[in-house]
């Protein structure tokens, strides 16, 4: 399934424009990997890195959906990596600053 379609069956993008928009703006990132094409192929136990509007969201394919049907229909085609996790998905722990002594 191709990435711009997969985002909007998932309820991620209200439209199949405004997820090529995301692709093309460099956005979207599949297992570690910036998505430069809307056509790139997803399949199940893929990761996706989505940046939202006040997060970045990490999640892992299950299943491709057949449609854009209801929202629990879209949520049970993806698993949420790193939810409420203590350290950022992209950043991790920040490096010590110079000068300080690590323990």
């Amino acid at each position: 399934m191709r990435i711009d379609r997969l985002l909007c069956f998932l309820r991620f993008a209200k439209t199949r424009s405004l997820a090529q928009r995301w692709i093309g703006e460099g956005h979207i990132r599949r297992n570690g990997q910036r998505v430069v094409r809307c056509d790139q192929a997803i399949a199940p136990g893929d990761v996706l890195t989505l940046p939202l509007a006040r997060s970045v969201l990490a999640i892992r394919i299950l299943a491709l959906p057949h449609r854009r049907g209801p929202a629990d229909e879209a949520r049970a085609c993806y698993r949420a990596l790193d939810a409420g996790g203590a350290i950022a998905i992209a950043g991790g722990e920040r490096p010590p600053e110079e000068g300080t002594k690590q323990p």
